[in-house]
């Protein structure tokens, strides 16, 4: 799980920004940084040699909580399926706008979403040392407290909504969603919460996916989702609580989800390239199978 006394013993110990992991090489090929057409809200048409161009802007929508704002970046190729990115505890920032790119990239039209828009717009911090540094736990356990599974629910009903809106999306291919660490149960509750069109959820080191006290946990909810399944978790997730896998695998078999549930030879946050856990190898398997995914979903 995302350990408090690990990244605040982090942030103690100095490490810096380099120490807490950078893009990988593949994700930073298309991160170049926005430019003022971008960050204003228009599309900003970004090309980089060898790969195809793809548009990048600030987008917002209405919720029924309000409005809620994120980074959306999409293929020039045409319409595309689309991808609901639910960042980590330290939110949307460069690190998954880098992942979004990346899907635009492969022919996905990607949507990162601030999951904290109640009470602040993205970014909130810079990346995880920021996030570590700075107070980032108090405000995030504050933040995170408004977001249970019916709160997600409507957000990922929103979503999904202003994606069908946009030109960029492709309305006859389902949408995938993504998630990471606290973001891992979010995409559980989205396949839930529209299943008509939410077909691939996929969970990276999330919490929460297994809580027998909880009528929302998200293993309990397979049944009422239409979406193939990844869920890869992180091997010293795993060393905590070696039966979740189990309880994962046999939830979506009794629920009829094509599933994969695997540990991955990475530690809690291995995924993120901002992470001090990142481990590139296996986050570049995990990307693979993420593809693979949406590739047979979509």
């Amino acid at each position: 799980m995302c350990d408090e006394d690990k990244i605040t013993r982090w942030a103690r110990e100095g490490l810096t920004r380099r120490q807490f992991g950078v893009l990988g090489a593949a994700a930073a090929v298309t991160a170049c940084a926005p430019t003022s057409g971008a960050m204003s809200g228009e599309p900003e048409t970004v090309t980089s040699p060898g790969f195809p161009s793809f548009t990048e802007q600030a987008v917002s929508f209405a919720t029924a909580d309000g409005t809620m704002d994120g980074w959306l970046a999409a293929t020039t190729s045409g319409p595309a399926p689309a991808v609901i990115i639910w960042p980590d505890i330290a939110g949307l920032r460069d690190s998954k706008k880098a992942m979004a790119r990346r899907l635009a990239d492969r022919g996905f039209t990607a949507l990162v979403v601030n999951q904290y828009y109640r009470d602040t717009p993205a970014p909130i911090w810079q990346d995880f040392a920021d996030f570590a540094g700075n107070g980032g736990w108090p405000r995030a356990r504050e933040m995170r407290a408004k977001l249970d599974a019916a709160a997600i629910m409507r957000d990922a009903e929103a979503a999904v909504a202003f994606l069908d809106s946009r030109p960029e999306v492709d309305r006859k291919r389902g949408i995938g969603t993504q998630g990471y660490c606290m973001g891992g149960p979010f995409t559980m509750w989205t396949a839930a919460a529209v299943p008509s069109r939410v077909k691939a959820a996929a969970s990276f080191h999330g919490g929460g996916l297994v809580r027998e006290d909880y009528a929302m946990s998200p293993h309990k909810l397979f049944g009422k989702m239409d979406a193939a399944l990844l869920i890869a978790i992180a091997q010293d997730d795993d060393a905590e609580a070696p039966g979740e896998k189990t309880v994962l695998r046999e939830a979506a078999a009794a629920a009829g989800r094509t599933a994969m549930v695997e540990v991955f030879a990475g530690d809690h946050g291995w995924c993120v390239p901002d992470s001090p856990a990142y481990a590139e190898a296996e986050a570049e398997r995990a990307w693979a199978e993420l593809l693979r995914l949406y590739g047979r979903a979509l």
